[in-house]
């Protein structure tokens, strides 16, 4: 068993791609934690805000659930060619906890998805440019999804596969 933490970047259909994703991932033996990242409503991240914000709440409890998965199964809708805000601000929070700005990202295992209006595939870029850059181990294969579009069944199963392989 392996314990996956799938990041919800949005609160819409890519919430029920991850529950369709997370049913596979169940009934292969595996445990989700589902994190809803506008769940933490964190501030914008600025230098003067981090300055003046000791301890931002909920950073700690988030950093503890990313920290306690063995891998992570990114959600996130395209939003103007790129990732939506709520993540770009939940990382930048995250990196800069600590001495070490990778040391959370640090060879995780990550898949990526999208349930995408458009293409899909400048998100998908996005996030593995960033989490790539930041250390994370991002498996070559995405989902893709629009209403167009479902999952295919076995698509999740081999992501799934790749990002549990231990």
């Amino acid at each position: 068993m392996v314990a996956l933490a799938f990041l919800l970047a949005s609160d819409g259909k890519n919430v029920a791609l991850a529950q369709e994703v997370a049913s596979t991932a169940t009934a292969m033996g595996h445990e989700v934690d589902f994190v809803a990242l506008n769940a933490y409503d964190f501030p914008i991240y600025t230098v003067q805000r981090e300055n003046a914000t000791p301890s931002l709440a909920g950073l700690d409890e988030l950093m503890a659930r990313l920290d306690a998965a063995d891998a992570w199964f990114l959600f996130a809708p395209e939003y103007n060619g790129s990732y939506p805000p709520v993540l770009n601000n939940t990382i930048a929070w995250l990196s800069r906890e600590g001495d070490d700005f990778r040391r959370l990202f640090r060879d995780r295992t990550v898949a990526l998805a999208t349930h995408s209006g458009g293409g899909g595939q400048h998100v998908i870029m996005a996030m593995r440019a960033q989490l790539s850059f930041l250390g994370c181990n991002v498996i070559g294969r995405s989902l893709v999804t629009n209403r167009n579009k479902p999952a295919n069944p076995e698509t999740v199963e081999a992501i799934l596969n790749s990002l549990t392989r231990t």
